[in-house]
């Protein structure tokens, strides 16, 4: 019974996850193809609320990880949610930021990822995906992983002069001892700490690739 019930919420939190990920990525298709540059305007208003929640949701993730629910790799899922989530609410959450063309890149990007990942949950949860499926969860998802990660690091780059125009952005800290920290030179200093995060996530895709492909070839052996 527990079993049936793991399965079953499995599927309906990743058939969620898929089925909210293509309505924002056809959104977005359909409003490109149509408005062309001018769909930049309101794209946030159009596919924001269901990203924000797609965004918000995938945090469960990590517990189902720590929880045994699902097997997978901790330390590389937390931080793509991590890394997602700070940019989504410090970065583009800033209105006069949320045209701009990397946005939209940026939520084509995550998109796919998302559309590569959560159809190969959903056959792990009901069957044994086919080596097509493992080879584009675990392959084609790596390249198109660094990209975002760089779009990621352009839009902050491209947000800073925004926060620094805007006039003092600090706030204070009394514990252990009393400074003011500027919010322009944190984002500066997460630029490393993104890019040290996304190499950590590419060298351990890399090895869950392999070790995804040989349990494969170990199956077809035996067959």
């Amino acid at each position: 019974m527990r079993l049936s019930i793991r399965l079953a919420y499995l599927f309906i939190y990743n058939l969620f996850q898929f089925c909210g990920h293509t309505w924002i990525l056809a959104n977005m298709t359909a409003r490109v193809l149509t408005f062309g540059r001018d769909a930049l305007a309101d794209m946030f208003y159009s596919i924001g609320i269901a990203m924000t929640l797609c965004q918000l949701l995938s945090i469960l993730e990590l517990f189902h990880i720590a929880d045994g629910l699902e097997k997978g790799r901790l330390l590389p899922r937390f931080i793509q949610v991590i890394e997602r989530n700070l940019l989504l609410f410090m970065v583009i959450m800033l209105e006069e930021f949320q045209s701009k063309t990397v946005v939209c890149v940026q939520f084509f990007l995550w998109n796919i990822l998302d559309l590569l990942r959560y159809p190969h949950e959903l056959l792990c949860v009901i069957g044994t995906p086919s080596i097509e499926m493992l080879w584009t969860r675990y392959t084609l998802w790596i390249p198109i992983y660094i990209l975002s990660v760089a779009t990621e690091g352009i839009s902050v780059y491209q947000a800073l002069p925004y926060f620094e125009s805007a006039g003092p952005s600090s706030f204070q800290m009394t514990l252990p001892v009393s400074a003011n920290i500027h919010f322009p030179f944190i984002l500066k200093v997460y630029l490393p700490i993104l890019a040290i995060g996304a190499s950590v996530t590419v060298w351990q895709s890399l090895k869950e690739r392999k070790r995804q492909l040989e349990k494969w070839n170990r199956k077809l052996k035996r067959k």
